[in-house]
């Protein structure tokens, strides 16, 4: 069983990984179901386990240090956060986090796919890429920290955030490539579609 949790106003980061630390041990007691929580943050940058110093360009927002692996990200309003508490241990015959994250990724390309948009892996660039206007740009991120087998933090989809937000960092530490969104790609998607897309998605694939 997995809640799906929807949060209309913008939630504090802090907020956020108080929320998913608990419930990540609830959900390894068993005393709590999966969870996976919609959300938008206001305007912050996210450290990773492998962020570098030099690709934070500009600190115009506040800057978290965070668990989770990757390196800087940009979070904000007009940006789908979705936060995946799940029990791998369950899930799985033996866990298996590039196996997750596969996953992760499958469940991001076949809810773009719903919106006529084809994202792409590519090999040892982590996120999702669609190609525009002759060149690659990433228009969504995954960033990814398990605890005792249970997963937490999760994917962000840009549908219409300020793109010259990201110009404060180098996002997930590749310069060469830009960024997009939904909006940006001339499609005007609400929060609302994307959320029923993206459980539709998640029940296909996990």
């Amino acid at each position: 069983m997995v809640e799906f949790k929807i949060s209309g106003n913008l939630v504090d980061y802090d907020e956020a990984v108080a929320f998913m630390e608990a419930r990540v041990a609830a959900i390894r007691a068993g005393e709590a179901d999966e969870c996976v929580w919609f959300l938008e943050h206001p305007p912050l940058y996210t450290a990773g386990t492998s962020a570098k110093d030099g690709d934070l360009l500009d600190a115009r927002f506040p800057v978290f240090k965070t668990g989770r692996g990757g390196e800087h990200t940009y979070h904000g309003p007009g940006q789908r956060v979705a936060y995946v508490m799940l029990s791998l241990k369950k899930r799985q015959q033996a866990p298996d986090i590039k196996q997750y994250v596969w996953q992760l990724e499958e469940w991001i390309i076949r809810t773009l796919a719903h919106f006529g948009v084809t994202g792409e892996r590519r090999k040892g660039r982590v996120g999702i890429w669609v190609e525009t206007s002759g060149t690659e740009k990433k228009i969504a991120a995954i960033g990814v920290r398990v605890r005792h087998w249970v997963s937490y933090h999760g994917i962000a989809i840009n549908v219409e955030p300020d793109l010259s937000h990201f110009d404060g960092i180098v996002p997930c530490g590749i310069s060469e490539y830009g960024v997009t969104s939904l909006a940006d790609l001339g499609l005007q998607i609400t929060k609302n579609e994307l959320d029923q897309a993206l459980e539709a998605g998640f029940h296909e694939v996990f």
